[in-house]
């Protein structure tokens, strides 16, 4: 890979491609979220060599293959780790973790939580189709209890993750949820992860063609209720939430328990959505909402704080910690704090 930047040539989504064949199936939302990558990354002003796209194993994680920029397609789970180390060393770089539910959910549970509990600057997009696409149609955390997977033909019997309301328990600074059929409202919530400082879990709701077709496909709730026809409810800093074929139906506050609840337009206790909140408590009372009508859940930025991130804080520590020079490991190895055992006791 050459500079662009350097001769002054105005990067286009052609110049991140890298001219492979993507081996997703036909159908697959994979192949939107490469599009607007591709799209988004020329107009971040950000010179091509100083991206970088980290994933660990999962069909959303042979994407680094068909960005052109550096990458690392990584082990089961540790894409986050991995990135972690590298934004923290260089904060000149626009860090990415491309992951799917399974990756990051399972195997990788334990990495996606400390790197958003330490607010370090990453943007963590998550692929979720709610299913082990690459290897043949498991059953993931995410999956829908009941579903019928390869490995579960009776029906999966697991409680099924919520990653938004996950993100939230993890004290996420910024958390947003789009799908993969909108492709400019997904280009504006990348943007947004982008321009947080800090991490950014993006959670991007798709379909398995193949192995899953219902998470953006869910039926009806209720004739007494929103349907699917009236979702998804769309998310807008300052602005009450609507939603319906007509703005008729709204998400209410109840004034006794402060609880989310639907009702009409009409009705008081409209709530005006305020990602600003430095509480996480309203943004998980509308993760849940997922749970209940998966038809419904909303997209669009839930939460988005200020926090020092986890990079800043390592380099200013590192500048302490060399104020009174470098060290030698050597002395400290073999320093007063250090002991020979003696032969016999090992």
């Amino acid at each position: 890979m050459t500079s662009s930047d350097a001769v002054g040539k105005q990067l286009t989504a052609k110049d991140f491609s890298t001219g492979q064949d993507a081996r997703w199936c036909p159908g697959c939302g994979d192949h939107a979220i490469l599009n607007g990558m591709r799209n988004l990354l020329p107009t971040l002003g950000i010179p091509r060599e100083n991206f970088v796209v980290v994933s660990g194993i999962g069909c959303s994680s042979r994407l680094p293959y068909y960005l052109e920029t550096y990458g690392i397609h990584s082990i089961h789970g540790r894409a986050p780790s991995i990135a972690t180390g590298i934004s923290i060393n260089r904060p000149d770089l626009s860090v990415w973790v491309m992951t799917g539910d399974g990756d990051s959910l399972s195997i990788g549970g334990n990495h996606l939580i400390h790197a958003l509990r330490r607010n370090v600057n990453l943007k963590i997009v998550m692929f979720n189709n709610q299913i082990y696409g690459l290897t043949k149609g498991q059953f993931s955390p995410a999956t829908k209890p009941g579903t019928v997977t390869p490995s579960s033909p009776f029906g999966s019997l697991d409680h099924s993750f919520n990653p938004a309301a996950l993100a939230l328990g993890a004290e996420a600074t910024f958390l947003a949820r789009t799908v993969d059929t909108d492709r400019k409202h997904m280009l504006e919530i990348l943007a947004a992860a982008h321009a947080h400082d800090g991490s950014a879990l993006v959670e991007i709701r798709q379909n398995c063609p193949t192995f899953n077709v219902a998470p953006r496909d869910e039926a009806a709730a209720s004739a007494t209720e929103p349907t699917a026809a009236d979702g998804p409810i769309r998310l807008e800093a300052g602005q009450p939430i609507l939603f319906g074929a007509d703005s008729q139906w709204a998400i209410l506050r109840d004034p006794e328990t402060g609880d989310l609840k639907f009702g009409r337009s009409t009705e008081k206790g409209i709530v005006i959505h305020d990602p600003r909140s430095t509480s996480p408590t309203y943004a998980y009372a509308l993760a849940r909402i997922a749970d209940t009508h998966p038809e419904l859940a909303p997209i669009g930025v839930y939460r988005a704080v200020e926090r020092p991130s986890f990079d800043k804080q390592y380099q200013e520590r590192l500048t302490t910690a060399r104020a009174g020079g470098r060290g030698d490991l050597q002395e400290l190895l073999t320093g007063e704090d250090s002991w020979t055992v003696p032969a016999g006791r090992a």
